[in-house]
């Protein structure tokens, strides 16, 4: 019975012994050994991992082609998912199955190409061809393995040389910790070309137009009311025709702009009961206005816009292009875009 209470406590902070389900601890003995792994794969760019990093990501960025990452195993589909990341942030890729390719998909590879190749061990037998089809036509070659005194990195053109880590398998056998440091660094190359290009939110946007994500990556200027349908009035506007164009427009706002139509109040519902009295209808919009409102750029993500309105605790948003207004946005908006 002490044996199996011992087995399930783990120290998980500074020493702490909390007890866990059988299968809890083996969980989180699995996370800390794949940490470590990351850890070390941190640690390793102090030393030559980051200079061949920094090459790796020049040659991809000099690549005028694709993006071919490879491999065969559990490396190849960590590879398709690092050929799937560099196509949804800018740089076009695919992958290609290192058997496939010795019977004819070799024909999907270009001069002006760049292939990324994972073999923990360097020695996967399957790559050969795409290796010897790579030095033929002289395509650039990024290997990421275990190991640069293998076949793989012997041949290629830049090798990112991953730290030596415990499978978190306890046999030592099933690819966990290796897979996790191969999926890290992969996301780590992707990231560094995204930025080395500068791709940006609306870039992002055009390869994600749909579900949820899809309607996070809308921008202001997508979904804005404009032209007539804005609560436009001066600041010498009466305030009896004030509530007019506030009553048609349904915003429950009203903008006031200056002599040169940049936005340079608001009115609201709490600023109508806050002037509440027997000389409201006879004020001026400039009387009652709040000056220096909040507005947001047409360029805002649509998620950004919803966060300073759930922030400020208001339900709509002028928008304006150099201190002008040219639309405005209601929280019914980022509801009816699925934002909300």
């Amino acid at each position: 019975m002490a044996a199996s209470t011992d087995r399930q406590r783990l120290s998980l902070v500074d020493g702490d012994a909390t007890a866990l389900p059988e299968a809890a601890l083996s969980a989180v003995r699995t996370l800390n050994l794949e940490t470590e792994g990351l850890g070390a794969l941190r640690a390793a760019f102090e030393g030559d991992l980051g200079k061949a990093f920094d090459l790796a990501v020049s040659t991809l960025a000099l690549a005028k082609g694709r993006v071919i990452v490879t491999g065969i195993g559990k490396s190849g589909h960590v590879a398709q998912k690092i050929a799937a990341t560099f196509a949804s942030t800018g740089s076009p890729a695919f992958f290609v199955h290192p058997s496939e390719a010795s019977h004819g998909d070799l024909g999907m590879i270009r001069r002006e190409d760049a292939i990324v190749a994972l073999s923990w061990s360097g020695e996967s037998v399957e790559l050969g061809n795409i290796v010897t089809y790579s030095r033929r036509f002289r395509v650039p070659l990024i290997a990421i393995t275990s190991r640069t005194d293998s076949t793989l990195g012997k041949q290629s053109d830049v090798v990112l040389e991953l730290p030596r880590a415990k499978e978190a398998c306890p046999h030592g056998l099933a690819p966990t910790t290796s897979t996790t440091m191969q999926l890290a660094l992969g996301d780590c190359l992707a990231i560094a070309l995204l930025e080395h290009k500068g791709f940006t939110a609306h870039d992002f946007k055009i390869f994600h137009p749909g579900g949820s994500l899809g309607a996070a990556l809308k921008f202001v200027a997508d979904i804005m009311h404009t032209g007539d349908r804005l609560p436009l009035v001066g600041e010498d506007v009466p305030m009896t025709a004030a509530l007019v164009t506030m009553t048609q427009r349904s915003f429950g706002c009203l903008g006031v702009v200056d002599a040169a139509g940049a936005l340079s109040g608001v009115i609201t519902d709490g600023d109508l009961r806050r002037h509440m009295g027997n000389d409201l209808l006879n004020a001026r919009t400039v009387d009652v206005m709040t000056k220096q409102p909040k507005a947001i750029t047409p360029d805002t993500l649509v998620s950004a816009a919803l966060e300073q309105l759930n922030t400020s605790r208001i339900t709509s948003l002028f928008v304006v292009d150099d201190g002008k207004p040219v639309g405005i946005i209601h929280i019914h908006d980022l509801l009816r875009a699925g934002v909300a």
